[in-house]
């Protein structure tokens, strides 16, 4: 799919079928999460792949109930390092740089599953630590995302969206 068809057709998928992914898919998901941008390529990032379905349950609980997510053949649960952005940019790395880096990374997971004919979604619904505890998080890694991945088993209408003319501000400075 040609970039802007991949941005243009991304939704939120929450119905999947119950397939695998090979290892090859998987692969590419993490390779476009660990490519992504971040502060100083400090790389503040960590990611605990779930596919056993009694943890995927956990996660369900975690995550207020969304039982959806246990139909998706993998969870990405992003997590931000925060030690590793603090060791870089001090309390702003750890408050913020983490955050911004986790997110570049969760959009390259949602828009490489486009590409790859795959649903997914940005699920930040949580109780960050029974998430925590789900995964076994050592101290200063917080989740920040929940991302499941599958074949879709829906195709969601196009959702509207602001214009360019209503979020874009021009200044000439």
């Amino acid at each position: 799919m040609e970039f802007f068809d991949v941005v243009k057709s991304r939704r939120s998928i929450r119905s999947f079928k119950k397939q695998a992914l090979t290892q090859e898919v998987i692969n590419q998901l993490i390779d476009a999460a660990r490519l992504a941008p971040s502060a100083g390529n400090a790389q503040s990032w960590a990611f605990v792949l779930v596919t056993k379905p009694e943890i995927k349950q956990a996660l369900v609980v975690a995550a207020l109930g969304q039982k959806w997510l246990e139909d998706a053949a993998v969870v990405f649960v992003v997590c931000a390092d925060l030690n590793r952005a603090e060791e870089s940019y001090d309390e702003r790395g750890k408050s913020l740089y983490c955050i911004q880096d986790t997110s570049a990374a969760v959009e390259n997971i949602l828009l490489a599953a486009t590409a790859l004919g795959l649903g997914a979604c940005w699920m930040g619904a949580f109780r960050e630590e029974e998430i925590r505890k789900v995964i076994n998080a050592p101290n200063g890694m917080r989740p920040v995302a929940l991302i499941p991945v599958g074949v879709p088993n829906e195709s969601p209408r196009a959702r509207s969206r602001r214009s360019a003319n209503e979020v874009v501000y021009m200044e000439s400075f």
